[in-house]
């Protein structure tokens, strides 16, 4: 069986057996029914949509394998049999063997991606360069014998995990004395399998009154060349404050838990 793979991604089917996987040409959505009016019958089979991870990116850290499905969704009078799945990706593309559908108009199978090791190739693990946009290109198969091919049915963005710290002092303060604040954004490195500063990035910095659930941003500070951050704030209230990163295509959003400060 022939695998592609520059990362760890393991398929196994919903429901029932496997095939071996069928590469995807690059190209527009085909019908790939006998007969030269096939394309123009209304009972032809359609690819309506593509779920992956229930619509959720998929983040990944330096340790943990993480299990997501992608269901492929369509319809035909005689109902979708088979489905095979190719997920395209920056720097590398990934095709699945055939699954068999679990009703008539869904399809879905599991990838488990690990960021160490792709028992497939010794040789290529995940990388950095991998983050980014995805795209799901599929070939569904119903129970008349028809196969349906849909490219760019749906997309997904693999994600490295970010982490966001904050440190407010002095704790307490006085009321109008200055406040420093400062904390870290760092994301997964999947080249090194350690976590390292997200430098450049803009974060907000953002309060909440002690009595609010509301936070409002109070300054917008870019990190540092190691992913710090640090800026000085007037102390006026008893109140949270926190890191807020609104993420990137490669990297999730992440907010830092909020550190009281009681303003005397």
């Amino acid at each position: 069986m022939t695998r592609h793979a520059v990362v760890a991604l393991t398929l196994a089917a919903a429901v029932g057996g496997l095939t071996a996987p069928t590469a995807l040409a690059d190209s527009a959505p085909v019908p790939l029914a006998a007969g030269p009016a096939a394309a123009l019958d209304p009972t032809d089979p359609v690819v309506t949509g593509v779920t992956v991870n229930g619509g959720k990116d998929v983040v990944v850290g330096t340790t943990e394998r993480v299990s997501f499905t992608v269901t492929v969704h369509g319809s035909d009078d005689s109902g979708l049999l088979m489905a095979d799945v190719d997920l395209q990706g920056p720097a590398v593309g990934f095709y699945t063997t055939d699954a068999f559908c679990e009703s008539q108009t869904a399809c879905t199978m599991s990838f488990t991606v690990d960021p160490h090791l792709d028992p497939y190739n010794d040789d290529a693990d995940l990388s950095n360069a991998n983050a980014g946009a995805w795209r799901v290109n599929t070939l569904v198969d119903t129970n008349d014998g028809v196969s349906f091919l849909a490219m760019g049915a749906g997309t997904f963005r693999l994600q490295r995990a970010s982490l966001l710290t904050v440190n407010a002092a002095p704790e307490p303060v006085a009321k109008g004395a200055t406040l420093t604040v400062t904390g870290k954004l760092t994301r997964a490195n999947w080249d090194t399998y350690r976590y390292a500063g997200y430098t450049g990035r803009p974060v907000a910095l953002q309060f909440r009154p002690k009595d609010s659930d509301t936070y409002s941003t109070v300054k917008t500070v870019t990190t540092n060349g190691t992913g710090n951050l640090s800026t000085t704030v007037k102390a006026a209230a008893d109140g949270y404050w926190r890191w807020n990163f609104a993420g990137t295509t490669t990297t999730p959003a992440a907010k830092a838990t909020g550190d009281y400060v009681e303003v005397n």
